[in-house]
Order: structure tokens, then C-alpha cells, then sequence
């Protein structure tokens, strides 16, 4: 592991080079074309009046080499969860233990702030991505599927859905 390795809370200064992890990590999973998010909205969204993410950024000599993104969502179950949304160590610094540095970190975090727990995804084919959470005993839901709906799709759903009177 290098030894000049900083983790620390992440600043608006640190977002251009966020969006440039989250591009590669896009990239790797096949998906650079769905990313739309800019710099100017992770700085509203994460340093706003109504912020609704943090992120950990991994410093090497001063620069950073990876991040870990995350927000807050609540389980009617268990109450407040950490949700991790992506963590990324750019590729040529991977394997030198800096995301076991970020997700240790994470696992702090939900504890200082009281959460019942951390929830987070790895895509079915990313073998080292599930190695490496296999390591912390991680437990993997086979049982529930994934869902979302775009603004563009909810869009066109609400306008040819008749309104009901009010």
C-alpha cells in the first residue's frame, strides 16, 4: 500500500476530478455514453442549500487517484442506511489497497453517523470488484431486482397518463 496515501472528505474544488473517476469507472462498465451529469450539478447537488451526496477522495501525492461517492437513504426496516453509490481507484493506481482505504473509510462514516448499515451494488461481471467486497463478508441479494426510470422516460409517461381531477 503507499504509504503517501491521504483519504479525506472531498471539497468543490475536487469535483472536476471526481467527474473525470466517475467517467473511467462509466468507461470500464460500458457506459460512458449514459453519463450526463456535469460539474456545475454535483456542485449544486453535493454543496447546495438541499446537498444530497458526500464523497472521500484518495490522495497520492496530491493527486487524487480515487473516490468514494455517498448519500443517505432510509429503509423502512432497519431506518437510516449509508448508501455507497460508487467507489473508484483510477486503473493504473488499483491493487495498492486505496480502495480498501475509501470502503474503510465508508465504514466509519456509517458508523459516526449512526447508520443501521451501508448498501451498495456491484454489477454481476465485475469479479474483482465482487473478490474485494467478498473480503469484508459482504452479503449478496440475488432476490431483488434493480429498477429506475429517466426523467426523459417519466416525462412522456405523465403526459400521455390522463390527469385525475383534483
Amino acid at each position: 500500500m503507499p504509504t503517501s496515501v491521504v483519504v479525506r472528505q472531498g471539497v468543490k474544488q475536487d469535483l472536476p476530478r471526481t467527474l473525470e473517476l466517475i467517467k473511467e469507472l462509466a468507461e470500464y462498465e460500458h457506459g460512458l455514453d449514459q453519463v450526463s451529469n456535469t460539474v456545475a450539478r454535483m456542485e449544486e447537488d453535493g454543496f447546495g442549500p438541499n446537498s444530497i451526496f458526500g464523497f472521500f477522495v484518495a490522495e497520492c501525492d496530491n493527486q487524487i487517484v480515487g473516490i468514494a461517492v455517498y448519500y443517505y437513504r432510509y429503509s423502512t426496516w432497519k431506518g437510516r442506511r449509508l448508501y455507497l453509490e460508487d467507489i473508484v481507484v483510477t486503473e493504473k493506481e488499483r491493487g495498492k489497497g486505496i480502495g480498501k482505504l475509501l470502503f474503510d473509510r465508508i465504514l466509519q462514516k456509517v458508523l459516526d453517523d449512526e447508520c443501521s448499515g451501508v448498501m451498495f451494488q456491484v454489477l454481476d461481471w465485475n469479479k474483482p470488484a465482487i473478490n474485494f467486497y467478498k473480503k469484508y463478508n459482504t452479503q449478496f441479494d440475488g432476490e431483488w431486482l434493480n429498477c429506475h426510470l429517466d426523467a426523459d422516460e417519466i416525462k412522456t409517461i405523465l403526459k400521455s397518463t390522463p390527469k385525475s381531477p383534483h
